[in-house]
């Protein structure tokens, strides 16, 4: 491939291999390489800090976080900008019925979402901008999209983006918009909180009301607050530019939360967005939809709280194919226990240690890992082919060589595993698993043996197994 084609550069001639990614707004994968220069500006949708981070959410930042490490193993520099939704209906509402300010209450959750991303191994985005600190830029941005006649102030004094004026609308999401209807007087006849001009108009600026309480800020078009979607355009564009190269967050922000970016940004620069859209499929816990009802939506301290590590928990989310929706389940986090434990043995035979950064372009005989990673961030064919190299090496003389030593920490720091932790064999019970435990055993005592049984059922499901003794039982992890 030449170096240079339409003033490009693309990232195999400077890094030895292409990284193709899916591209959402294009349909197809596509080479990940910088527009301009030689760092990869990537912007992710970060939480919106009104209570902890499910599951759900640590499955799209880690699969970010899986593509940061690849970029940086195979030698680009990326700079990678994460934002903070401090205010919006959940945190303002939820704020007021606690008693707190926002900032007062927003702050707790950002660091208790920062704690358990650490917990979790994520690298800290290089900028982490909150969107109640960059409130002047959107309206900025809001004031010069009105100028250019792509919005409107409404009755109630909120701001509306006007998307009949967009020629592009729908081009991410690819849905069709021909079959909108406005009444006869050009406006919304419904129960939306908001007067429009048109049912599918979003609010850029949403008017103080009496329910928001103290949290407003002053605007041309009088009190109020930004709507969500601006805060993504003004940050992002004030980090990395009009345009720039890789934008990320899950499935559910295609539409109408990017599409809808993109509509205010290239309609204010009159310039192209983001060239690489990159999409997370959903989580799924035991085959269905997580939720409060149900009783699935897990946190990290959850899952710790049920005898696993954060380590398991991070290699079971990043697993599968990002485009694939994953089936959390009891027992692919006990797969995942069984498959630390051998990269860890496979570890320490050839003394390797977590890097803090990677050892570029340095793969020797785990190159088809990276390779699996390069096609479309395939981390389960990269995995696949980890433990058949592994396989294969502990059946050699080669284990102690330093080009197996630093290809193996290179594969260590792409998946995030640092693999210090104690070994799941060695670690106690947790209280749930003890309490199940004692009572199983009472029921034996009891000669109640279809309760014995099904306590055990549980304990298994939960990745404990349980020895009987004459005197007692012993616990063991399962893996």
């Amino acid at each position: 491939m030449l170096a240079c084609l339409s003033n490009k550069i693309f990232f195999g001639d400077l890094y030895g291999m292409e990284l193709k990614l899916q591209n959402t707004l294009t349909r197809q994968q596509e080479t990940v390489y910088p527009e301009n220069g030689s760092n990869l500006g990537f912007y992710c949708c970060g939480p919106t800090v009104y209570g902890p981070a499910h599951i759900g959410n640590f499955r799209t930042f880690l699969a970010q976080d899986a593509f940061r490490r690849t970029v940086e193993v195979l030698g680009m520099q990326i700079t990678h900008v994460r934002n903070i939704t401090d205010f919006d209906d959940k945190t303002i509402r939820s704020s007021q019925a606690e008693g707190k300010s926002l900032s007062e209450f927003t702050e707790y959750w950002r660091k208790a979402f920062e704690a358990d991303a650490a917990t979790l191994n994520l690298l800290p985005p290089h900028v982490s901008p909150s969107a109640v600190a960059h409130i002047k830029e959107q309206i900025e941005l809001i004031a010069e999209l009105k100028e250019k006649g792509l919005a409107y102030v409404g009755e109630d004094k909120s701001v509306y983006y006007r998307i009949d004026a967009f020629d592009g609308y729908g081009k991410l999401s690819q849905l069709k918009f021909d079959d909108r209807k406005k009444n006869a007087d050009g406006r919304l006849n419904s129960d939306d909180e908001y007067s429009k001009e048109n049912a599918d108009d979003f609010a850029l600026w949403k008017a103080w009301k009496p329910e928001d309480g103290p949290n407003q800020w002053e605007s041309p078009w009088g009190p109020g607050r930004p709507g969500w979607h601006i805060e993504c355009s003004a940050m992002s564009m004030k980090y990395l530019g009009d345009s720039f190269d890789m934008h990320s967050g899950g499935v559910d922000l295609i539409f109408p939360h990017h599409e809808n970016e993109i509509a205010q940004s290239e309609g204010a620069t009159d310039k192209p967005f983001v060239r690489h859209w990159f999409h997370i499929a959903h989580l799924r816990v035991e085959g269905e939809k997580m939720s409060k009802s149900l009783g699935n939506l897990y946190t990290l301290k959850d899952i710790l709280d049920k005898g696993y590590s954060a380590e398991e928990l991070r290699y079971t989310l990043v697993c599968g194919h990002y485009r694939h929706p994953i089936n959390f389940t009891w027992d692919s986090m006990n797969a995942a226990r069984s498959a630390i434990n051998k990269l860890r043995k496979f570890k320490e035979l050839v003394g390797a240690k977590y890097p803090e950064t990677p050892h570029s372009n340095q793969f020797g005989d785990f190159e088809p890992v990276i390779e699996a990673l390069c096609d479309d961030l395939n981390v389960s064919k990269a995995l696949g082919r980890l433990f058949t190299i592994i396989a294969q090496l502990e059946k050699t003389e080669l284990t102690n060589s330093i080009e197996i030593k630093k290809g193996f920490e290179n594969v260590l720091y792409v998946l995030g595993l640092t693999l210090d932790s104690t070994p799941s064999e060695e670690r106690d019970a947790p209280q749930e698993i003890l309490d199940l435990a004692e009572a199983r055993w009472q029921a034996k005592q009891d000669r109640d043996w279809g309760r014995a049984d099904t306590l055990r059922a549980e304990i298994t499901e939960l990745g404990w197994n349980v020895k009987d003794r004459k005197d007692g039982y012993d616990l063991e992890p399962l893996g």
